[in-house]
């Protein structure tokens, strides 16, 4: 099984007291959007570094690029909260995924990530996932931080007109 990349920030005891000051609704809202700018870095980071196809593989292979289509992002609301919001950024897969775009010529169903991802016996690794997450930690950090800000300002200027 392949193992669970955390990214984790420290020392925001104080962001979560101020957040549970908030109103609810623009507490957890706020929270999430910061941390979908983040997610959003190292998504398109790993689109960035999945490797694709020089040329059709086969008839009953996906076509080229399906790896890159295939590197989502995905809000996970039974593991989120007021004070925490999470997000995977990971690879769709699955049979339902195979028949997509308007022609149903393309597919997103990239079920040999983990082969590329980790290797094989018979084939060495070329990870994407892992490095995207490694190079682009920082600024998915400092991408959360300037969104969160623009959202409270956002916000309270919202409540500072309120008569």
């Amino acid at each position: 099984m392949a193992k669970r990349e955390t990214f984790k920030i420290e020392g925001l005891a104080e962001l979560g007291k101020a957040l549970r000051e908030l109103p609810e609704r623009v507490a957890r809202n706020g929270l999430r959007v910061s941390v979908y700018a983040g997610a959003k870095v190292v998504r398109d980071e790993a689109r960035a570094r999945a490797p694709k196809a020089a040329q059709s593989l086969g008839p009953n292979q996906p076509p080229p690029g399906t790896l890159k289509r295939s590197v989502i992002m995905k809000h996970i609301p039974e593991l989120s909260s007021l004070t925490r919001q999470t997000f995977f950024v990971t690879v769709r897969h699955g049979k339902k995924y195979r028949k997509q775009g308007k022609k149903g010529n393309l597919s997103q169903d990239a079920w040999y990530w983990r082969f590329v991802e980790f290797g094989t016996r018979k084939m060495a690794a070329r990870p994407f996932l892992r490095p995207a997450l490694e190079a682009k930690r920082r600024e998915a950090a400092q991408a959360m931080k300037e969104r969160l800000q623009q959202r409270v300002a956002l916000e309270a200027k919202k409540f500072s007109t309120r008569p």
